[in-house]
Parts: C-alpha cells; structure tokens; sequence
C-alpha cells in the first residue's frame, strides 16, 4: 500500500485492502522504526553471535559502540528483546573442602578484591565437569587486578599434581614479586606442606578464605560460574578430550577477546597492556 500511495488516493485503498487508516499509519510508524535501526540490529546479532551468545545488553552496548554506533544500553536491550536475544544464568560450583588436613593460612585477603596493579593479589581454586560418566577438573589462578588468567591446569582426578602444575605455569611468567598474595580457600591442596612451601620459594604470601564462606573467594567463584555458563552449558559434549580443548579455547577467548565493564570495556589482555604503556 504504501507504494501504491504514490499513484492512488489513500482513502481508495484503504477501501480495497479494507484496513482502518489507524492501523496503515501504525505500520507505517513501525516501519521507520525498524529502518531506523536496522544497522543496530544487524551489529547487534553479530556481536552476539560472534561471543556466541555470552554477552549480555551491556557488554553488546560496549561493543557496537566501537563499532561506530551511538545507541545507549536501553535501547539496545530494547532491541534485543525484539529479536529474542538474551545473556546466560549462572551456576554453582563443586567444592573441594574436606575439613582441616594441614595448616590453615589467615584470611589476609578479607575480601579487598581491588588491586592497582597486576602481581599483587592472585586467586585459584578447583572446579568440576562432568561428562557422562566422567569427571575433569579446572584448577586456574586469576589475577585480581585484571582478571586475567594467569595459568592453569587440567586433569581427569582431583590429585595434587594439577595443583603444582599449575603453580609451575605460573611461575614461569614471574620472577620473584613483591608482597605477591596467593588466595585460596581451604582445600585439602592448599593446606598440604609442599604447596606452602612452593609459594614461599618465590616469596609468594599465602591467604586463605574462613571455612565454608565462598564469599572470601567469590572473584574465582565468578570465573567458574563464567565458564560453565558461557561454554559448558551451553554444547553437549561427548568426550573429555573434546571438553579440554574447549575450555582452553575458552581460557584464550576469556583473556584475549571477552570484553568486561569493569575494564572500561576492554578485555584482560588489553586493559594490561593498556595500564603497563601509561
């Protein structure tokens, strides 16, 4: 109709399609509206599809706007709604305490995640996945003050070994920090004597969480809620070899590419490299 306007009265065909001429300008309004964002949407659905699903309406909103749109975050869930897009919910986690089998390390951390610079305050923990009827755990440490994931190991049983792997990788990218704190909760792991002496051969403080309190650790915690939620929840999987590999092209992405709103938007990797050439 509204090509056919151009060459015929509006009242004729308003009569011919037999519509209300409140229902042709409503159609119409909608029209513009969509063509007004059109290109919002269409970035939109590729920022979406290109995090696979991960972002949420904020982090879209950061990422369309270096993407040369102007549109605010209310707009964009606006959008987002229309096209029935939305961000992924957030699970618990398996726990490793087991009681008091080693030396309980204080709470030095006391929940001041805030750090200003990077190698000052580091936080690890293990996590479970399953996959039928096997089970492979993640042991990561995360920096504070981007976080970043510094290193981490997988293996098939909660053993020891993925721990001081773990700690190896790590090390590797240090030398000896200063008033480095390592913070954890209190896991069988981090109460063993070979663990706490690994950590003070490179003058590293440990901190551990009062018991049964995940709050005292909860920047880890929100990894492992992050990672289940954007990866394994999201495939099924039929293999335990396929799931690592997943998880470290999950753990690159998450450092290198995943924009975050308390880095101004950038992704760990950047927001580092942009503190360090200040």
């Amino acid at each position: 109709m509204h090509g056919l306007r151009q060459k015929y009265p509006l009242e004729l065909l308003l009569d011919l399609f037999e519509m209300p001429r409140s229902n042709f300008y409503y159609h119409i309004k909608n029209s513009a509206h969509g063509s007004k964002y059109q290109d919002a949407n269409k970035q939109i659905r590729q920022v979406y599809d290109r995090h696979k699903g991960r972002f949420g309406y904020r982090r879209i909103t950061l990422a369309i706007r270096k993407m040369g749109s102007n549109i605010n975050h209310k707009t964009v869930l606006k959008l987002m709604k229309a096209m029935n897009l939305k961000s992924l919910i957030r699970t618990k986690r398996y726990r490793s305490y087991k009681g008091q089998t080693g030396k309980v390390a204080p709470n030095i951390l006391n929940r001041n995640f805030k750090s200003v610079k990077p190698l000052q305050k580091w936080a690890t923990d293990v996590s479970e996945f399953r996959v039928k009827d096997r089970k492979l755990f993640l042991s990561p440490i995360i920096d504070l003050f981007n976080g970043e994931i510094i290193s981490y190991s997988l293996s098939e049983s909660a053993n020891f070994k993925q721990v001081t792997q773990m700690l190896k990788k790590a090390f590797k990218k240090i030398g000896r920090p200063e008033n480095l704190v390592l913070h954890s909760d209190q896991g069988w792991q981090y109460q063993m004597s070979e663990y706490q002496k690994m950590l003070k051969s490179k003058g590293i403080i440990q901190s551990m969480s009062r018991k049964g309190n995940c709050l005292d650790n909860a920047i880890i915690e929100n990894f492992f809620g992050t990672i289940k939620s954007e990866l394994f929840y999201l495939n099924k999987y039929q293999s335990i070899d396929e799931l690592k590999e997943a998880i470290k092209d999950y753990i690159n992405y998450y450092n290198k590419d995943r924009i975050r709103l308390n880095l101004n938007g950038m992704s760990p990797v950047q927001y580092r490299a942009h503190h360090t050439n200040r």
